[in-house]
């Protein structure tokens, strides 16, 4: 069976398992005060450009963005995302857990953008019982979205300039920030430059390369203040911090992580391009390493002989859209196989 269900169903890179057996038994701090995290961290700023940013590295998605989230809010105020946003549709309410309201508008191919943010801060603020509302204080994005669609530079500052002009933090989730550089439907492709449009956000590892593990980048002065304080709270606050630090380490050296980012991204292109020259539609224009197509239940029963996929969506009563993934991981062959049955 070939899975192409997600990004996160092998281990990790070679070099960050051999690191990782290298370093075994040495001895070294814990909750990430070891040589390796603060060589991470230094790499991280380095590709941000920025010196006066803080790095923090915890092991999941999920759980840096109810720490995140948490830490940056005050109890009576909410966070705004897209209804297909990650916090909203697949945390298991986490961040509503925290007492903090997630906020939705409508999402366009699965991005929101300022007009939309503006809108809903105007009917805020002009409610005459807006005091006895939840603040909205921050807004979520995923970079790329849940529909694999990316927002281009210029959507990014137009939404950080509305975020600035009413007071929210803009927070990015990049649980595939590697796939998201590499695309190719984007003019935002490095670190330095996502860090210049945002207050907050974090480097994904988990599905892209590393065992486990993300790296949050705080870029707002504001939002570093006894924020290792909540990590700890949260349990969130690795005994062996050190773990985390190895893989992002080697993650960040000599272009690792966008090279392999890039490599799946290259993959799912290729299957993109087969799939419209077959005459199969999708359901977004995605240029990441996701792809949403509509499949026949008849084929897609066929198919599933040999390949898994997440079924993202009922079309009607004949056709399913399944989310493709490729991954770090990826070989050329088995996306080779799945172009032949299709």
């Amino acid at each position: 069976m070939i899975r192409f269900d997600s990004d996160y169903l092998e281990g990790a890179h070679p070099k960050i398992l051999k690191k990782i057996v290298e370093t075994n038994y040495e001895q070294t701090p814990g909750y990430s005060d070891d040589i390796y995290t603060h060589s991470a961290i230094l790499k991280i700023k380095k590709l941000c450009k920025k010196d006066n940013i803080d790095v923090h590295i915890l092991s999941g998605g999920t759980q840096m963005n109810l720490v995140a989230i948490s830490s940056a809010l005050k109890p009576y105020q909410g966070v705004i995302c897209a209804d297909t946003g990650h916090i909203n549709v697949h945390e298991a309410g986490a961040i509503e857990a925290t007492g903090h309201k997630v906020i939705i508008i409508k999402n366009e191919n699965g991005k929101i953008t300022n007009k939309s943010i503006e809108e809903l801060m105007k009917d805020y603020l002009n409610d005459g019982a807006y005091e006895h509302m939840v603040i909205p204080k921050m807004v979520f994005i995923s970079f790329p979205t849940e529909c694999g669609t990316n927002y281009t530079k210029n959507e990014l500052q137009r939404i950080y300039e509305t975020c600035k002009k009413y007071g929210l933090y803009l927070y990015i989730d990049g649980a595939r920030l590697g796939y998201g550089l590499m695309s190719k439907d984007t003019d935002v492709n490095t670190l330095e430059e996502i860090s210049n449009l945002c207050d907050m956000f974090y480097i994904g590892g988990t599905k892209c390369g590393a065992l486990f593990g993300e790296a949050l980048v705080i870029i707002n002065d504001e939002l570093k203040i006894d924020f290792r304080h909540n990590i700890k709270q949260r349990g969130s606050l690795l005994a062996k911090g050190r773990m985390l630090g190895i893989q992002f380490d080697v993650l960040m050296d000599n272009n690792l992580y966008f090279n392999i980012c890039k490599q799946a991204v290259d993959l799912a292109m290729k299957l993109k391009k087969s799939l419209f020259n077959k005459g199969y539609k999708l359901l977004y224009d995605s240029y990441s390493n996701q792809q949403f197509v509509i499949i026949n239940n008849v084929k897609l029963k066929e198919l599933e002989k040999e390949f898994t996929f997440f079924k993202w969506k009922i079309i009607d009563e004949n056709n399913t859209a399944v989310r493709i993934c490729t991954s770090w991981a990826t070989t050329e062959e088995n996306v080779d196989k799945l172009i032949q049955k299709l």
